[in-house]
């Protein structure tokens, strides 16, 4: 298992269409993807558990990731998230 803490560096912060975005490059992993924000744990790959989140630009997330292509999948999230793409 790996986490990481990411601020969030999308100029919008997750919004419905930068959420759509995460969810697709999470969904491409077999690993189980999470996002932590405060004392919500979320799926990545859930648009509905996303929303809730509610993480504007600048803010710090938590990541953590588990599976077999962990590694990849934390690289991907986390140059989305950071918008470093």
């Amino acid at each position: 298992m790996i986490r990481k803490p990411i601020t969030i560096g999308i100029s919008n912060g997750l919004e419905a269409r930068p959420i759509a975005m995460l969810v697709q490059v999470a969904s491409q992993y077999s690993s189980n993807i999470y996002l932590e924000s405060e004392a919500k744990r979320v799926n990545a790959k859930s648009i509905m558990g996303m929303m809730s989140l509610g993480l504007d630009a600048g803010e710090s997330v938590t990541v953590s990731i588990e599976g077999e292509d962990e590694e990849e999948a934390m690289k991907s999230i986390e140059a989305y998230l950071s918008n470093q793409k």
